[in-house]
């Protein structure tokens, strides 16, 4: 029997739609600053809602929505796109984007937990290697980035509401367990991707969970937009916006759930180092950030865990 030839295009699909998620954290920092973090989540989902617009509508040949995939598009929407987005965007303006890809090491972990307890899928050696070295490589970034910029996690900015009276420990220990939170719920996100790609198209399932989230966040939105002074952005704030709702709501989704429907999730896990790493890029191309031999190893050790996890297999 012939060895199965790997899936590259979803491979490439996944690594792009986690590098697009690792830049536009990275980039969250600046919006954070500038705009409430409720009225943020409300003004990107809508963005993206008129530009996927015509994606909702069902393809030619394509089947109705069971009672089954309309729960899963709602719990998909609620915890990778509503929560992943508030903890996101509160944790990074509670701490720094550093905390963020501190916390995101994380990330192939926990969808190798979720995977196994609520798919049932079997986890192979080198599957389990390969997430070894994709944890550990970031891992290594984290602690090098902590070591040339330890002072963004003393002091973290108040910021969105925080209570400038309450400590500013406080806020940290808020925004890491707001990362944390970030962390499987973009987990989660991967593994109820996985049962809906096999029903519902990719491009459907982009829109529709978008709406979702433009639905769940509308209230929040609107109550922030009644006392936001909108006059005080910055036009390059409102390009960076443009860009942030589509890179977040259209293209990542759409390229992630095409990947997920030719890979097992627990091997589109390991594409999740690509969002810390882009995070990375992002602060020493933009940011300025120093880059030392601890950010070449982690490199390394990243794309030998991608290698374990997309190479062929040997014919049975």
């Amino acid at each position: 029997m012939k060895a199965q030839h790997p899936p590259y295009l979803a491979y490439t699909c996944l690594a792009a739609s986690m590098t697009l998620v690792g830049c536009y954290v990275g980039s969250s920092r600046l919006l954070v600053a500038a705009l409430p973090v409720f009225l943020l989540a409300w003004l990107r989902f809508g963005i993206a809602a008129l530009a996927m617009l015509h994606w909702v509508r069902r393809s030619p040949g394509e089947a109705p929505l069971s009672t089954r995939d309309r729960r899963l598009l709602f719990w998909e929407s609620f915890l990778g796109n509503f929560l992943f987005s508030i903890c996101m965007l509160w944790g990074v303006a509670l701490t720094s984007a550093l905390s963020a890809g501190v916390m995101m090491a994380a990330m192939p972990a926990a969808v190798a937990l979720l995977c196994r307890s609520f798919l049932g899928e079997h986890i192979s050696r080198r599957n389990l290697l390969a997430i070894a070295c994709a944890a550990l490589g970031i891992v290594v970034l984290a602690l090098t980035r902590a070591e040339q910029d330890g002072s963004a996690l003393a002091a973290p900015p108040t910021a969105n509401g925080w209570p400038a009276a309450w400590p500013q420990a406080w806020a940290l220990w808020a925004g890491h367990a707001l990362l944390l939170g970030a962390v499987f719920c973009e987990a989660a996100y991967v593994v109820i991707g996985k049962r809906l790609t096999g029903s519902v198209s990719p491009r459907r399932i982009s829109a529709l969970i978008n709406l979702w989230g433009l639905a769940l966040v509308t209230p929040l939105g609107l109550w922030q937009a009644m006392r936001f002074d909108f006059g005080s952005v910055k036009a390059s704030i409102w390009a960076l916006l443009v860009g942030y709702a589509l890179a977040a709501s259209v293209a990542t989704v759409w390229l992630w759930m095409k990947g997920l429907a030719r890979v097992p999730a627990p091997q589109a896990g390991i594409f999740t180092v690509m969002l810390p790493l882009a995070a990375a890029a992002v602060g020493v191309l933009f940011l300025g950030e120093a880059v030392g031999a601890g950010h070449f190893v982690a490199l390394a050790l990243a794309l030998l865990g991608l290698l374990l996890a997309t190479w062929p297999s040997r014919p049975a």
